[in-house]
């Protein structure tokens, strides 16, 4: 497929079949009327959440409001997203964006109100039998309830929620409007202006001249801007420690974590056991030292491949036969969600003229998921269809299991089931191939996700920790100072095989990940949880699928750390770290047998 089509040329076959959820555009507009009644019928329930009978209707009717103006959000932007041109979907998109925000407004109340409750009485409602159903929901409540301010106090926070985002969008303006780089010279010796988007390309460069031309460039720019960007992340920081205190958490940290109910020791066990593996980081640069024949490994050498890319042609059909097998140690019951997927139109597969570019799994509850692909007839490719495959089965079992309310499994969760997809195929792919360069191409490709996204990851959350708890003690941190603590870091991570360059230092300035703080944690521990399933499940065989099964079932009906440690991933304690830097190992182990 070369050539781009328009939307009307795919075949249906290769289109995702929306009609599963409104069978036509009139099916869509009836529903968005009885949306427009319900947020009308809601109202009523304002100054009246005093007893469990109107608390218990209320939730019901939040609930179906939420359900169905879910389903035209979904429908409507989905819609959009086959052709981004298409004025009627443009507008379609729009209308159900303005209901969002029109339905969030008509719900706002039921917290706030339920929460001016005292203690006692609120105590009272979790045990009554007319709201047993909605017991884990005002837990919930009770369990906010000292980070909740008066409605006077709350109105105040959330007038000042623009000013709150601004170092953010001024970080994300000049970072990606008005910083500018330099040309540098590519493969074939021209002028060419360094971007965003371009710079790995150039770092993947087998021209060793190439990437450190593109690397220095890089952070002598941002070295230019370093007093701006230090000031954007300072103040950053210091709008959450505002917060913190204004809601009486003892500490930024212990705010970010509050929402998924997870404690500052599965933070600082994910960095304390990185660090203790540190070592095998250090043993993967040597081997990268070693295969790429240089005589210093710099930190532009991290993305040039170190095999010659192996020709890898998987055309559509043939993925999905591989991904089938390679997913057969989860049992016939999932492989068949997978097939009714391949079969029904769940995936809209190709690019077309203006589709949204990327990959996502998405859908509302009470219809099967959806996934959007752009899908290319390569390794990647397939990779990313058996992990948006992975978040659509999650989804699935979840809606099958929990009732709307508690289906919604939490982002700490979300790249588990994703990412085991992608652990199995890795598996299947590595006992398959017989050919020494092929296999040595994807113990790299899987070695370097490990790099990129346990220890770069928990490298990240462990600066977010340090400059943070510096400013929380009152010191103000100057770009020097952000710097310092980044090249340190860098250090460490890196070790002795690895020439540490001075320019990295300035990397922190480019990373838009902390400006929402205390979040990449998350990419590091799914993937480690994600590793130990796929562990247990190799190693054990039906006991592990089932408590696997298990948690793709949960959804959201408890606490993240509760529903992964009942399916045998216990995220408090540094082991499934450990075991996930145990299949690390043996990578390093089979890579350093194939390079004797």
């Amino acid at each position: 497929m070369n050539q781009i089509l328009e939307r009307k040329a795919i075949p249906a076959e290769q289109t995702w079949k929306l009609e599963d959820l409104f069978p036509n555009q009139q099916a869509w507009d009836q529903e968005y009327q009885e949306v427009k009644k319900l947020v009308d019928r809601i109202k009523a329930y304002r100054g009246k959440l005093n007893n469990a009978k109107a608390i218990q209707e209320c939730f019901a009717l939040e609930d179906e409001i939420s359900l169905h103006s879910e389903r035209l959000y979904v429908y409507a932007n989905m819609k959009h997203h086959e052709d981004t041109a298409e004025p009627t979907y443009q507008a379609l998109s729009d209308k159900s964006k303005k209901l969002s925000v029109e339905v969030g407004e008509a719900l706002s109340f039921i917290s706030p109100e339920i929460l001016s409750l005292s203690e006692e009485q609120l105590r009272g409602l979790v045990a009554d039998p007319t709201l047993a159903f909605y017991k884990r929901t005002l837990e919930e409540m009770i369990r906010e309830k000292p980070h909740v301010l008066s409605e006077a106090e709350e109105a105040l926070l959330a007038q000042a929620g623009n000013m709150a985002g601004a170092p953010s969008t001024i970080f994300g303006m000049l970072n990606n409007a008005d910083m500018k780089f330099p040309k540098v010279k590519n493969d074939k010796g021209e002028e060419v202006e360094l971007t965003h988007g371009n710079y790995i390309q150039f770092l993947e460069s087998r021209n060793r001249d190439v990437r450190a031309g593109a690397f220095k460039a890089m952070y002598d720019t941002y070295s230019k801007q370093k007093n701006t960007i230090a000031s954007t992340l300072s103040a950053n920081i210091n709008k959450n420690i505002f917060y913190a205190k204004a809601r009486h958490y003892p500490s930024v940290l212990e705010m970010s974590l509050f929402g998924d109910n997870i404690k500052p020791e599965v933070y600082t066990n994910l960095i304390d056991t990185i660090h203790e593996s540190l070592p095998l980081l250090h043993r993967y640069f040597k081997l990268r030292k070693k295969l790429l024949k240089v005589d210093e490994l710099h930190m532009y050498d991290l993305f040039t491949p170190l095999v010659d890319e192996v020709e890898m042609n998987i055309p559509y059909s043939e993925a999905k036969t591989t991904i089938k097998e390679a997913l057969k140690p989860l049992g016939d019951d999932y492989l068949n969600i997978l097939q009714d997927g391949f079969d029904n139109r769940w995936i809209d597969v190709y690019e077309n003229q203006n589709k949204r570019s990327g990959a996502y799994s998405w859908g509302a509850y009470g219809t099967h998921p959806y996934v959007l692909l752009n899908h290319k007839d390569n390794l990647n490719s397939m990779f990313t269809l058996a992990h948006e495959m992975g978040h659509a089965i999650h989804s699935y079992l979840s809606d099958e299991e929990q009732e709307y309310r508690y289906a919604q499994y939490t982002i700490f969760l979300a790249e588990v089931a994703s990412t085991l997809n992608e652990a199995l195929l890795m598996d299947y792919l590595l006992k398959k191939t017989t050919d020494p360069k092929e296999k040595l191409y994807l113990l790299t490709y899987y070695a370097d996700q490990f790099r990129t996204t346990v220890f770069r990851q928990t490298m990240f959350a462990e600066f977010e920790k340090i400059t943070h708890e510096r400013m929380e003690q009152g010191e103000s941190l100057t770009p020097a100072e952000f710097s310092k603590i980044y090249y340190e870091l860098n250090q460490k991570y890196h070790g002795e095989a690895m020439t540490v360059d001075k320019d990295i230092e300035m990397e922190w300035a480019r990373i838009p990940h902390f400006y929402n703080s205390f979040y990449v944690y998350k990419y590091a521990t799914g993937f480690s949880a994600a590793t130990s399933f796929a562990k247990q499940i190799l190693d054990e065989g039906d006991p592990a699928v089932q408590r696997y099964l298990g948690f793709l079932k949960s959804g959201g009906s408890d606490y993240s750390i509760e529903i992964l440690k009942r399916a045998g991933v216990d995220m408090s304690s540094p082991e499934p770290i450990k075991q996930a830097m145990s299949v690390f190992a043996s990578l390093l182990d089979q890579m350093e047998e194939l390079t004797k």
